[in-house]
């Protein structure tokens, strides 16, 4: 097996390139649960309160605070304070595109297969 080729002219030096891995393995490890991927995902259509998050994804306290605080502290969610209510929304633009993608892949409706013969 032959060694890497050079870097494609326009590519990131080395030091560049360990610090998008860096941000990409902590965007990575945020996502890597399935409570924090359910509520990001419930987030996908626009802000939600704690109850409309618990009902959207059946996840109950401590654990949904535990979960969003998570989030908060990755900086992959930001919050409203309107009356009594605190509302959560996506507000990270890399967590915004990657939950698009997952959407895409696992959760878009499936085109059913053609039926017609050749």
């Amino acid at each position: 097996m032959s060694a890497c080729p050079h870097p494609p002219s326009g590519a990131p030096d080395p030091a560049a390139l360990r610090e998008h891995a860096r941000d990409a393995c902590a965007l990575l490890k945020a996502l890597a649960n399935e409570d924090r991927l359910m509520l990001l995902c419930s987030m996908g259509s626009g802000r939600c309160n704690v109850s409309e998050l618990e009902a959207a994804t059946g996840i109950r306290q401590p654990t949904l605070s535990q979960q969003l605080a998570v989030l908060r502290q990755e900086g992959l969610v930001d919050t409203e304070k309107e009356g009594k209510f605190v509302y959560y929304r996506l507000d990270n633009p890399q967590a915004i595109r990657m939950m698009a993608t997952l959407w895409e892949i696992y959760c878009a409706p499936q085109e059913a297969p053609s039926t017609t013969q050749p």
